[in-house]
This record gives C-alpha cells, structure tokens and sequence, in this order.
C-alpha cells in the first residue's frame, strides 16, 4: 500500500517485495485451498484488530492518550545524543539529516527497512530498538500503533511549524487534534505513458482508468506491485469508486477484470514505473505521482521529458494518500525527535527534501508553481502534483477489517500467480 514498498531505488541492491514473498510461499507448494492460515498470519499486521477504529472522513477518531502521556513542555534538546530514525529505504533526503544533525549538535542515525509488515515486526518484536522518530507511517496501520502503545503522543508546543501545513492536517481525521502525528509525504495513484509511443490521450478517455487494457500495447504494460492498488485499479476499471469495498463480489469481480488484463496485455506487475516509462521499456504504466515527478533524473540522453505524461482525474477523483511522522515510545530523545518533526515541516528543509525523493509535503508554500520555480518539477509534470481539494474529494485506500484485508489479499496472489 506505499511507493517505498519493495522500492529498489537507484543502483540499490534488489530487495523482496511483498508480492515477491507471496508468490515464492505459493511457488513452494501452497494451493489456493491452503492460502487462509498465510493470509490470517498477515492479516493481523496489516489490519488490526476488530478492537481498533477504522477512520474514515466520515468517522473521525480522537484517539486516547490514557496512560500515555506526551513529554513535559519546556525541556532543552537532549546534549551528545544521536537521534535515531526509522525510515523507508530512500524517503529522506541525507542532507536534511546532516542539516538538522549540525544546527543542533547531535548525530543522526538512519536505519530502513522495505515494508511496514517489517517495520511494524521489528518494533514489536525487538525489544534492544530504541529509535526516537518513525518516518513514513500510514494511516491505516496507525491504529495498532497506537493501540499497542509503541508511538506517543505529540507535545505540540515543540512544533510551531504545524502551522505551515495545510489546514486539513492539523486536525485529520484519521487522528484527530494531530495528536499522534504530523503530515509527512502526500501522493496520488494515476496513470503514466510516454506519450510519444501511445496516441491515446488519457485526459480524452471516458474512463482512463482502462487506459492498460488495449491488446495492441501487449508486453508494454505495467501495474503498480501492491495488492490495494491493484484491486482498486480493478475496481474503478468497473466504475465502482469505494477502495475500501467489504463487497466480496466486488472484489471478485476486479480480480477477474486483472485477470482479464495479464491475457490480453502480458501485464507485468513492478514498481519500477520511474524508469521504466522514462526508458520506453513500458509505454503505460499505472504509477505513483511521486515516481513520476522524479521521472527527469531517469531520462535517456536525448529523449526530452516532455515525452512523459502522468494522467490523474482533473476532479481529484482518484487514490490519494498521505504519510506521517510519529515518535516512538522508546525514544531515549524524545526533544530532539519533537524538534525533527518541526524541522520537517520548515519550507526550505521541505523543498531540500522533495528534491531529493520527489514526494510532496503538504506545506501551505509548496505548490505546483512553486516547484516549476525551484527547478525541483519540470512544467510538463505538474500533474503529479498533489492539491489541498484531492484529500477533500479524492479516494483513501484506508485500514480495512481484517477479514476484508484477506480477501483482497487473496484476490490479489490470485492476479500476481498468473503472471
């Protein structure tokens, strides 16, 4: 469900995605007879327990603070310490570390890891993790965070920069009062194509969302590795809208619509769409806004960006989604993570950052022209902007029930072993 998520990065070593762990366990003998006890093993991790809300923008959530308590106001930034941070792989730029490590006097320490099943584990399980500051966490694993009390509670008076957000994440309604986090990374799903190579026009289409499933385009196509992208991708091919269906024949249906697209197309499931829309090995490539902004660095010699095109509804109808910064109840430094979330929430550490990893940050000054004007957005891009009104009236893929989790799941092996 994130961008990172069996990232490979550039010249990074391959890593085992999700997908790839699933189909190499199916791959080793599992029928689809035996795939419940595998999917309830995950499911947990993902979707929490029945106990734990799931916010929705119709059902905001306080969340309780009860026998956890935020750090006293007032405290000076922990002297000689080494803050240590827990991030996806490649999600922060290294200079904003260094940057914040020499304005106040202390080391920064970054350790990554490729999924949120990971991460989450890892905290869990370890109980030698100490890390002050968890970079990159969703919203719908929030729940269980907080519920097992592994993040605290912000004290907001560290964070005057929270004014510099949009207004929607002072008071989200996925941890109401900001009470547990603050805004990090905001995306969209959409498509991608090289528009040199394909002459149909999403923005021209009735419904772009089908824009992969044309047969004269075969081995040129990819979708997103990511169970809850490609089902919804499925969905809205159907022109059903609701990424957070329990409908079991919806989702059935999508996973039949998928299946459709791997015989017609020989669809190819990466998330490699950074590289390959800019190279042409792939001409249509259901993408992340954040991929495709960085989409210049990726470019062969000669071929001009503008050749890439990145398509998502002009409404804001379409998959939107934000991450967050949290502190972690193990914190040995929890001043100078409170003081690191302010940090990044400054405009010129926010546009160091984008320029870095190409994800938005929901800051009142970051717009579209503002980052045409930095260098940081080629103009052609500007699509893969992300805008205030997409959260208002865009679609969250959002924590679902756990057995509702496992039904995408399993539609999703379904799609991914017929490849």
């Amino acid at each position: 469900m994130h961008p990172r998520e069996g990232w490979q990065g550039h010249g990074a070593p391959r890593r085992l995605s999700r997908r790839s762990f699933l189909t190499r366990a199916a791959g080793a003998g599992l029928a689809m007879g035996s795939l419940g006890p595998l999917l309830q093993a995950c499911a947990p991790a993902l979707a929490g327990g029945t106990a734990v809300p799931l916010p929705r923008p119709n059902n905001p959530v306080r969340w309780p603070t009860t026998g956890n308590k935020p750090i006293a106001s007032g405290l000076p930034p922990e002297r000689g310490a080494t803050l240590q941070i827990f991030n996806w792989v490649a999600y922060v730029n290294q200079a904003c570390l260094n940057h914040f490590a020499k304005k106040y006097n202390c080391n920064v320490q970054l350790t990554t890891f490729n999924t949120m099943d990971e991460a989450i584990s890892k905290l869990r399980n370890d109980k030698e993790l100490t890390f002050d500051v968890f970079m990159g966490v969703t919203v719908d694993v929030l729940g269980q965070l907080i519920e097992s009390k592994l993040i605290q509670p912000i004290n907001h008076s560290y964070i005057p920069n929270i004014t510099q957000a949009w207004p929607d994440f002072q008071d989200p309604f996925y941890d109401r009062g900001w009470q547990y986090t603050t805004p990090y990374t905001i995306y969209t799903t959409g498509m991608s194509w090289r528009k040199d190579l394909v002459h149909e026009n999403p923005y021209a289409m009735a419904n772009a969302w089908a824009m992969p499933w044309q047969p004269k385009y075969k081995g040129k196509v990819a979708i997103l590795d990511d169970y809850r992208e490609g089902i919804s991708l499925g969905l809205m091919k159907n022109g059903l809208y609701n990424l957070n269906t329990t409908d079991r024949s919806q989702i059935d249906l999508s996973r039949r619509t998928l299946q459709e697209l791997v015989s017609l197309v020989d669809v190819r499931i990466d998330n490699n769409d950074y590289t390959e829309v800019p190279d042409g090995q792939t001409w249509i490539h259901h993408a992340w806004s954040g991929d495709m902004a960085a989409a210049a660095g990726y470019m062969p010699k000669g071929v001009p960006v503008e050749t890439v095109g990145y398509w998502f509804p002009t409404d804001g109808r379409g998959p939107v989604a934000n991450d967050t910064l949290t502190v972690l109840r193990s914190s040995t430094s929890p001043v100078l993570a409170h003081l690191f979330l302010n940090y990044l929430l400054d405009l010129p550490n926010v546009l160091e950052n984008i320029s870095y990893n190409g994800y938005m940050q929901p800051l009142n000054a970051v717009t579209p022209q503002r980052l045409v004007k930095e260098k940081i957005l080629p103009p052609s891009l500007m699509s893969t902007a992300v805008l205030p009104s997409y959260f208002r009236r865009g679609l969250g893929e959002l924590q679902l029930p756990v057995d509702t989790d496992a039904l995408w799941q399993q539609a999703w092996l379904v799609v991914s072993n017929g490849i």
